[in-house]
């Protein structure tokens, strides 16, 4: 079967395409994961007189914990500045979950390269030759990105970064400490399931269930999120280390962060503007480890995710994006 003849509609609706790629088993049995495309109807709109900032560019945005592809409007911008855009659920996420797995389980985030490879290959085999790529990710997509773009020179041409999880929220001591002790359950029980330290504020910021404007499935993406298990946060504090020992992209880096964090055990409205998940001031650190060039944008107002923000943020955030594109990727 040809890539062609494997695009079937998604659950986004008639814009929106997906293809399953069939991965190696593991000792769960059978590993997929879901690549989709954005492919809406010609419209007159898409005759522009001038040349659109992302032409000739491809777009793959990977999702963080606990979540996977929805953001229509995001795939929209894309589109709108003359971009081809992808989007792919990870192994064990969203569309890529089956019933018999572990939700999000990996003990590698270096796992990954094999379904990034593959849609990147898929990606590059559907256009034209010397199209550029900008990776796209979000929280912990954001962390497996950014070690994937420094293991692999040269394949990216710019890496947006939507608040990544680029260092545990105890910061750098906190991780130190913890390292040690998370690792050695790791060993003993991989997959007992860790406390769950999610009271739901998230979701309840989010979700148009709650005091958000988005809907979406909250099976994929649960109310206090999927059950963590040691040897995967074993993987993810390795992936801050080697942030924090330094990396070295060898392409343009923007890093979009909150102007502040709220985390706290109890509900505020602050949490409607504001980052709930992270300590922005040290991801915003963090951020000018990965590589060379980087840039670091303070959304105020924003939630954890830049882009399920308020409407008036999130304008401002596509703003700032399509800004910092004039300046790196043209």
């Amino acid at each position: 079967m040809t890539h062609a003849q494997g695009w079937t509609q998604d659950v986004l609706g008639d814009a929106f395409e997906q293809l399953t790629l069939p991965l190696k088993p593991d000792a769960e049995g059978e590993v997929v994961a879901t690549l989709v495309r954005y492919v809406p109807p010609p419209h007159l709109a898409d005759l522009r007189l001038h040349r659109p900032v992302a032409a000739d560019t491809d777009v793959l945005y990977v999702h963080g914990w606990s979540d996977y592809f929805f953001q229509k409007e995001l795939a929209a911008f894309w589109h709108e500045n003359g971009a081809r855009f992808f989007a792919i659920d990870l192994r064990k996420y969203g569309r890529s979950l089956r019933p018999w797995q572990t939700p999000g389980f990996v003990d590698d985030l270096a796992t990954y390269d094999e379904e990034l490879d593959a849609a990147i290959a898929i990606i590059a085999e559907s256009g034209q030759k010397g199209r550029k790529l900008v990776l796209l990710g979000h929280s912990t997509g954001g962390l497996t990105l950014s070690l994937w773009a420094d293991r692999h020179p040269g394949r990216a041409d710019a890496l947006v970064l939507n608040s990544p999880w680029l260092e545990f929220q105890a910061h750098s001591a906190g991780r130190a400490a913890l390292a040690p002790l998370i690792g050695l359950q790791a060993r003993v029980d991989p997959r007992a399931p860790l406390p769950n330290v999610d009271l739901g504020f998230y979701t309840r910021s989010v979700s148009s269930t709650m005091e958000g404007e988005w809907d979406y499935d909250l099976n994929w993406r649960p109310v206090r999120g999927f059950a963590v298990r040691p040897v995967w946060l074993a993987a993810v504090m390795a992936g801050h280390a080697r942030v924090a020992s330094g990396l070295a992209i060898d392409a343009p880096v923007l890093t979009m962060v909150s102007a502040r964090s709220t985390i706290l055990p109890r509900w505020t409205p602050e949490m409607l503007s504001s980052d709930i998940v992270l300590v922005v001031d040290e991801i915003a650190q963090r951020a000018l480890k990965l590589a060379p060039t980087v840039t670091v944008s303070r959304i105020d107002g924003a939630l954890h995710d830049i882009f399920l923000s308020r409407e008036p943020v999130r304008r401002h955030a596509y703003a700032e994006l399509r800004r910092w594109l004039h300046g790196y990727l043209r």
